[in-house]
């Protein structure tokens, strides 16, 4: 049976509960709706809920159960589980629907409980992927020399058995194109934030700052075709052949400033909407006491939007660390260190995809390397959000 039957057959069923049960509370008390210890749709939605929640959770069960390649031969039987659990429910649900039933109490009970699960899933997701990404690691390293994958300045992975995986190269690139991206996007957003928030009348504001925000909306593949074909070769031919930094369109540079310019958006939105958050009184007293518009925003405004503007400026990190495509188009896949902006480098994601892609052997190192990387990348994201709490806590301003 397929599993969309069982879902519309609880669907089905939800809907019996909610028309269902508030007329049998009110008939409990001969039409005498104020008599009731809970509203008519309060014993409707308890009746949907424990119709859906029992019946949802029997069939997720269901499916853990049995796996895909057996689940034709007792779909049906788990089907028909699913559907009595859900029935049992309704049922459940109906016989309670009297005029001393708090229903009210009862639904709130349900909705936490999603509320709760909602959580769970979340927390229980991110323990699967760090743990998955801890297993297959600590394969890898058991396979490989750890010290060797830290300390060593060489990247060639081959599926002879002599690769050198040594993870420097491409941690320099990914923090090497990151901060290029952060030092453009950073300045550039956060000016334009306070620009809108505190300089811009109403009709620039509102033509200004969807224009700003559908940066964001651009797919990354469109970013890498632009830093390929247009700012690659504007670069090479107007700088770096010049000043003889290279010949490459290919560049940490340019992947940089692309990356930067994707990036404007995240700083500057999320900026604009912390500084609007500051009280306008404290605007009022600091033009009071004699500051200027500037001075204002220096000393009283970034300071109590300083939590905020820490916070945009680590989700553009950690989207600059994470970014694959316009590295790949234009970066280059080169694993080097070298500190000229010009030439080509590549970054950790890159080389990730790259070992996972293709008719690759999953035991060998070769391609357990990219968990290794994953959960390194995975190390330093939380490292930054820890350095940017602790930059919070330090520097945050308290207010009545």
């Amino acid at each position: 049976m397929p599993l969309t039957t069982p879902l519309l057959i609880i669907a089905v069923l939800a809907l019996m509960g909610w028309l269902l049960a508030p007329r049998r509370a009110i008939a409990s008390v001969d039409g005498d709706i104020r008599r009731l210890a809970s509203l008519p749709r309060q014993h409707g939605l308890n009746a949907v809920l424990s119709t859906i929640v029992p019946g949802v959770a029997a069939l997720i069960g269901a499916v853990v159960a049995f796996r895909v390649s057996n689940f034709e031969t007792g779909g049906t039987l788990a089907a028909i589980g699913v559907v009595a659990v859900a029935a049992a429910g309704l049922l459940f649900a109906l016989a309670r629907s009297t005029e001393t039933f708090r229903a009210r109490t009862s639904a709130e009970m349900w909705i936490k409980l999603l509320l709760i699960t909602a959580s769970s899933i979340a927390i229980l997701t991110t323990v699967g992927i760090v743990l998955s990404m801890v297993f297959e690691t600590s394969n890898f390293f058991s396979q490989y020399n750890w010290t060797d994958f830290f300390f060593s300045a060489e990247w060639s992975p081959n599926f002879r058995g002599d690769s050198a995986l040594g993870i420097l190269p491409l941690l320099w690139g990914t923090l090497y194109i990151s901060f290029i991206a952060l030092a453009f996007a950073v300045p550039i957003g956060l000016f334009a934030a306070i620009y809108l928030s505190e300089y811009a009348g109403r009709r620039m504001r509102s033509i200004a700052k969807p224009v700003i925000e559908i940066l964001a909306g651009i797919p990354t593949i469109v970013y890498g075709l632009f830093a390929l074909i247009t700012v690659g070769p504007f670069l090479r031919d107007y700088f770096a052949q010049p000043m003889g930094f290279g010949d490459s369109a290919s560049s940490v540079m340019t992947a940089g400033l692309v990356m930067g310019i994707m990036l404007i958006p995240f700083v500057s939105s999320l900026s604009d909407d912390i500084i609007n958050a500051v009280p306008q009184a404290m605007r009022d007293g600091s033009y009071g006491l004699g500051a200027t518009k500037s001075e204002t925003i220096r000393q009283v405004i970034i300071p109590a939007a300083l939590p905020g503007i820490v916070g945009a400026i680590l989700l553009a990190a950690s989207r600059a660390i994470g970014e694959t495509m316009i590295v790949v188009l234009g970066a280059g896949a080169a694993a080097r260190l070298s500190l000229n902006p010009f030439e080509a480098m590549t970054t950790v994601t890159v080389k990730i995809v790259s070992q996972l892609t293709g008719d690759t052997d999953f035991a060998a190192p070769e391609t357990l390397v990219a968990f290794a990387l994953g959960l390194t990348l995975f190390v330093i994201t939380l490292g930054l959000n820890v350095f940017a709490l602790y930059i919070v806590r330090k520097y945050r301003e308290q207010y009545e």
